[in-house]
């Protein structure tokens, strides 16, 4: 059965009204779906009643306008797959039903956890429009869950952040990153990527999965941690890799409880971002595929 379709907010109150009771899940997405998606759908549907995609590029996350342009549109793909998910309704607005003539609110969360990383790259501005269109989407919504993959792990805790600073009532739940068979995260714009920039991007994964190794075998040091990533990584020339916080992303001088590995790299025409958790005590490394390392 198809999910039915909501152009407007009024359109999507109206339609989730019927079904508060049985709880609804939430999945923001801009659109041009991959499996990291359909992971999330599935756990909506597993834990509530009704299940809510949006479909929405939003426009003031982005700090390039050709990046802007080139993120893949693909809504009658996007909208069969969502079938296939069990999602009950799609709100696919437009730009001037999510930012209408005047607008002139944002939703701003200060502090480290929107200074560095993605932040120190993109400007503050960035997690500003993170920030206002996912409230604008919970509150539209009005969902009892929403859910986000760990890939985005800075926009998680800015999500989290915003939540619990605002009061505004939903379970914000995190699933693992999704990872194709060698262990490349999954991303929309995974589909820019050329064969051989394909191939190449590889790399990011096994860095990740190296600096987990060393991790394991007892090192402890960002500055050694980020050097082994760097080294995985020759010939890519990455934004940044750093070792923070996982909770607070302000930067450690050892990682003592658990930490953030986090990096991004320009892989051809594609910027890429990919992270892991380093937890002492918890051996929980990437799992690769025959391109990558041991693991099938």
């Amino acid at each position: 059965m198809s999910p039915r379709i909501a152009r407007t907010v009024a359109e999507l109150r109206a339609a989730l009204a019927p079904h508060r009771a049985d709880g609804v899940g939430f999945v923001p997405t801009m659109g041009a779906l991959h499996e990291g998606h359909l992971s999330l759908l599935r756990a909506a549907r597993d834990d509530n009643g009704t299940v809510v995609l949006s479909i929405f590029v939003n426009p003031t996350q982005f700090g390039e306008a050709a990046d802007l342009d080139a993120y893949p549109r693909t809504e009658a793909a996007d909208v069969a797959l969502a079938a296939e998910a069990g999602v009950d309704v799609v709100f696919a607005p437009s730009v001037a039903e999510m930012y209408p003539a005047g607008f002139a609110t944002m939703v701003s969360v200060g502090g480290a956890i929107t200074g560095t990383l993605e932040g120190a790259e993109r400007g503050r501005s960035h997690f500003d429009g993170v920030a206002t269109v996912v409230a604008k989407l919970l509150l539209a919504v009005q969902p009892d869950r929403a859910y986000f993959g760990a890939k985005d792990a800075q926009q998680v805790v800015v999500v989290r952040r915003m939540v619990a600073d605002l009061g505004i009532p939903v379970e914000i739940v995190t699933l693992p990153t999704s990872r194709d068979a060698d262990g490349l995260a999954r991303s929309s714009r995974n589909t820019r990527l050329s064969p051989r920039d394909r191939a190449v991007a590889a790399a990011i994964p096994r860095s990740l999965r190296a600096a987990q190794d060393a991790f394991a075998g007892g090192i402890r040091d960002p500055r050694s941690l980020t050097d082994t990533v760097r080294a995985e990584l020759a010939g890519l020339n990455p934004e940044y890799v750093e070792v923070v916080d996982a909770d607070s992303l302000a930067p450690i001088a050892e990682v003592e409880r658990p930490a953030l590995l986090a990096l991004a790299v320009r892989v051809g025409p594609v910027r890429l971002i990919d992270n892991v958790v380093l937890v002492p005590g918890l051996d929980d490394r990437i799992p690769l595929g025959p391109n990558g390392s041991d693991h099938a």
